[in-house]
């Protein structure tokens, strides 16, 4: 008589693509050089104008020059830093205040949690980029005021993600275990249910880094952020739009690096869903060496082994 028996295997591991494991270190060191030390990928300095108008890209000038002989490779290279400081900072703001507010949402009582999202729905339901000209237009131009825009702007989203994920929460074991035992609503929320959230809030932050760019870029293309002659993407963008037909590089540049930045951005919030998502049974701190290191683990695979039981057992049983 044979009986099956489940035996769980090792978690076995395939090779990730090379690009994959790539791409995203390279994203984070190029956006850190980006924002630290610019002059390290230029040594021109993004105002200083030579005698070279308008002139195509060459072995001296990569991207060319624009009208006052400003050379656009050190523009592109210095322009980033607005537009990523920005872009980051204002993720930043709206993911603490929307887990905080998903959180708050999410352990409040229903008729107070029904308030709070009728108030992100109607926010969700205004495009991003109208809720931020709206604020921009009450708080005035600047970084500063992009930085307030996209965290008001992307906090809706955040706060109906958590909130979602804390009613499921609430209702674990772990959760009324500990609500038994005297803990507190304040006490419950950050010690059991904000570590099982960091999950989705980091890929979903990780993804919002490209929109934000995208809407940053947008708002100093219609002179709501850094003013010229400081050099900014959306703002170059905006000035060499005009000279297309006859300068395609003043405008081609700053917007191919707004795009090569969004889908950098993207590429790394799919690999960041990949290695944290919890269905494959993948864990942060065991399988961050094996993405580094080209190996990605797999969901254990379950083995049936058969088990001879001898006769006399079996006549015994």
């Amino acid at each position: 008589m044979t009986v099956p028996l489940l035996a769980t295997a090792r978690p076995t591991a395939r090779a990730h693509g090379g690009l994959a494991r790539v791409v995203p270190l390279v994203t984070v060191v190029f956006i850190l050089a980006l924002l630290l030390a610019p002059g390290l990928l230029s040594g021109i300095g993004p105002i200083d104008t030579t005698d070279a108008f308008l002139s195509p890209p060459s072995a001296e000038h990569w991207f060319g020059t624009d009208q006052l002989g400003r050379d656009v490779f050190s523009r592109t290279v210095f322009g980033a830093r607005p537009v990523l400081a920005a872009s980051l900072l204002g993720v930043v703001v709206a993911v603490v205040a929307g887990v905080a507010l998903g959180v708050a949402a999410g352990v409040a009582p229903r008729w107070l949690n029904a308030v709070l999202m009728r108030v992100v729905d109607v926010l969700l339901a205004l495009p991003v980029l109208l809720i931020a000209l709206i604020l921009i237009a009450t708080a005035g131009s600047g970084i500063r005021s992009i930085v307030i825009a996209l965290g008001v702007a992307f906090t809706p989203g955040f706060a109906r993600v958590v909130e979602s994920s804390v009613r499921k929460l609430r209702n674990a074991e772990y959760v009324q275990a500990a609500q038994v035992f005297g803990s507190t609503t304040l006490r419950t929320s950050v010690r059991h249910l904000l570590p099982n959230l960091m999950t989705e809030v980091v890929v979903l932050a990780s993804s919002a880094v490209g929109w934000a760019v995208l809407t940053a870029s947008t708002l100093s293309f219609l002179g709501l952020g850094v003013q010229l002659p400081q050099p900014d993407w959306g703002s170059d963008l905006a000035a060499g739009a005009t000279s297309l037909a006859t300068s395609w590089w003043l405008a081609t540049f700053p917007g191919a690096a707004i795009t090569v930045t969004i889908l950098l951005a993207n590429f790394t919030g799919d690999q960041l869903m990949t290695l944290l998502d919890p269905r494959e049974g993948v864990r942060l701190r065991q399988s961050l060496p094996r993405f580094l290191g080209g190996r990605r683990a797999r969901p254990s695979r379950v083995a049936v082994t058969e088990v001879r039981v001898p006769d006399a057992e079996r006549e015994a049983a």
